[in-house]
């Protein structure tokens, strides 16, 4: 066994790597969710955020946004429960399967996702005043370098659980 090595800041250990990408994510999520409970949605929580982009503009069933969250058909339905009493999503009649119910988002739903966006554009703005545009862009571009391009997941949820 050799001695451990000391490292600089320009060698990291790779468990700070993860760490401090999901810290970013942390703190952009945190400052997401203080903004929306400021802007009228204080009962947004981060998951969800990933429901309500699960379900998408077009509707899903459960099942469907399980599949999407990776959680159970009931998981799912709970979480849509909620956002049901909150007054974000709303269960309709499928046009296509009167056997089915399709979940839709309510315009308070869709208003709670226009205003994420703002925020999420505000706070980038943030990070390029801090880091500059350049450093932001590279951070950007290089992580869509090494993150496989599957689109963005919403299953975090379900990956956590």
């Amino acid at each position: 066994m050799g001695e451990p090595r000391d490292r600089g800041p320009a060698d990291p250990p790779g468990f700070e790597l993860p760490l401090l990408l999901f810290a970013g994510f942390r703190s952009l999520i945190d400052q997401l969710h203080a903004e929306l409970a400021r802007r009228g949605h204080p009962d947004l929580r981060p998951a969800y955020g990933f429901a309500m982009q699960a379900i998408g503009v077009r509707g899903a069933t459960a099942s469907e946004v399980g599949r999407r969250l990776g959680v159970s058909k009931q998981a799912a339905g709970k979480t849509v429960d909620r956002l049901a009493a909150l007054g974000y999503v709303e269960r309709v009649d499928d046009p296509g399967d009167g056997r089915r119910k399709l979940i839709r988002l309510t315009p308070h739903g869709i208003d709670s996702l226009v205003k994420a966006a703002e925020v999420f554009d505000r706070l980038r703005a943030r990070w390029v005043e801090q880091l500059g545009a350049d450093r932001v862009a590279q951070l950007e571009s290089s992580l869509r370098v090494v993150v496989p391009d599957a689109g963005f997941p919403v299953d975090v949820p379900g990956w956590f659980g």
